[in-house]
């Protein structure tokens, strides 16, 4: 055999062996397993599901995700001694925080100009006077509130690459409307990083997506804001953020009126306008401020609200239980 016909045969043997390699990798996928784990961290119960063909990998990505939430919950506690919030508090009118807790603050400072002040970083003082979970609360006098609102209101909080400037040297900072948000993005992010394609990450109420559940979406269930354990409605998402905020969440009641972790720093009060609010946003740290806000505002300002942000939609519960949605949402929610 001529050494050109010997040459041909082996060019022809490599291009079959190719193909079949790549006919038996097109084939049938690999079965996906999937890593559910749970830990306390950001004031609640943190549930990552994480899926894919190769459980070691999935275990140390999970792992790594943890890991992430668990440093965002350090620089940004109320009351860490060396976390960037505890500084502040202790700072006067400037101080130089880390790139993570510069990032919250300049989204933070964005839902804040488009709410008008709704959305305020600046209400430490008068969440700690409501003390809506401690042993035995009750609503505050009007003086106290008054005395809690000094100083807060738009513009309480600038921000100049990474230094934060405080209006007034006594305000206290609480990132606890959008913290939890930004620490999900980051562990996604981890996630991503270390190849996991399909995920969730749930931080009570603050769920962001990764890619979908395999071979169909995430079906995200909105709880009833008046049925506890009951789902009012679902959603079916993928690779995006959905952040539900309620006032069923942290409440308690007083002579049939329910006083709520929700304040609307216009008047120092819980919102009286909505019941729940759901926003489904690229970003859980937007959807996060913009629940916040949006429940503040209510049902007409909040959609408006909404409708100013690229890619964000919304489910708002008003105050009566009667339900509307952004017209994007519309034909997604399937209710129960």
């Amino acid at each position: 055999m001529s050494t050109r016909r010997l040459l041909h045969l082996l060019v022809l043997l490599l291009l079959a062996t190719a193909l079949g390699a790549a006919c038996k990798s097109q084939g049938a996928p690999a079965k996906l397993v999937e890593v559910r784990r749970s830990q306390l961290l950001m004031g609640t119960v943190v549930e990552i599901i994480a899926r894919g063909p190769d459980r070691p990998r999935l275990e140390t990505a999970v792992d790594g995700a943890f890991a992430e939430l668990a440093r965002i919950e350090k620089l940004m506690e109320p009351h860490g001694l060396d976390s960037d919030v505890g500084r502040l508090f202790k700072a006067g009118i400037f101080l130089e925080v880390s790139p993570d807790t510069a990032a919250v603050i300049a989204q933070g400072l964005k839902v804040a100009t488009a709410s008008g002040g709704v959305f305020d970083m600046g209400l430490g003082r008068l969440k700690e006077l409501w003390d809506i979970e401690g042993e035995h609360p009750q609503p505050p006098s009007a003086a106290a509130i008054a005395q809690a609102l000094a100083g807060t209101g738009l513009g309480d909080l600038q921000l100049n690459g990474r230094v934060v400037q405080k209006r007034d040297p006594g305000l206290v900072v609480d990132l606890g409307g959008i913290a939890k948000g930004y620490g999900i993005d980051r562990a996604i992010g981890v996630l991503a990083a270390a190849g996991v394609e399909h995920a969730s990450i749930n931080a009570g109420g603050d769920i962001r997506l990764l890619g979908n559940r395999g071979n169909r979406p995430w079906r995200i269930g909105i709880q009833h804001p008046r049925h506890p354990g009951e789902i009012l409605a679902t959603i079916d998402l993928a690779d995006t953020a959905v952040v539900t905020s309620g006032d069923y969440e942290r409440f308690y009641e007083r002579d049939g009126v329910r006083y709520h972790h929700l304040f609307d720093p216009r008047t120092g009060q819980p919102g009286r306008l909505c019941q729940s609010v759901t926003v489904v946003a690229p970003e859980a740290v937007l959807a996060d401020a913009l629940a916040t806000a949006v429940f503040i505002l209510g049902p007409q300002a909040g959609l408006e609200l909404l409708a100013r942000f690229r890619g964000v939609e919304g489910l708002i519960v008003a105050a009566d239980g009667t339900s509307v949605t952004t017209p994007g949402l519309a034909d997604q929610v399937k209710w129960r």
